[in-house]
């Protein structure tokens, strides 16, 4: 799997991992957080690797189609862009404002909490 497409099944993972089932949510953390191969993870839940990798597939699939619908993925990224561009303009223009260098890195660290 490339690790491009692993990185955002990973970030699509952690938007909306409450709205999987319990067994999908394992599945997937083992899979693309823990690097589990299939057959591992079907050791551990004592099914067939088919089971797993269909379970994996549907699961990714359902991540995509909730990340279509709300796009909190997106939105994450516009505001990152959007964050970056203003800190640059107050290291910029405003060096000597502690005070909104120091809002801005708290905003920062909110939006990657």
């Amino acid at each position: 799997m490339e690790l491009e497409k692993s990185m955002r099944l990973n970030i699509l993972f952690d938007f909306y991992r409450s709205l999987l089932t319990s067994k999908q949510d394992d599945y997937l953390e083992l899979y693309y957080a823990d690097d589990y191969s299939l057959g591992e993870i079907a050791d551990e839940f004592s099914v067939s690797r088919q089971a797993v990798y269909d379970n994996l597939k549907r699961s990714t699939q359902l991540l995509e189609n909730y990340e279509n619908k709300l796009h909190l993925y997106a939105e994450y990224l516009k505001r990152q862009v959007a964050a970056a561009e203003i800190e640059t303009y107050i290291k910029k223009n405003y060096q000597n404002d502690q005070q909104l260098i120091d809002l801005m890195e708290q905003l920062i660290t909110l939006e990657e909490d």
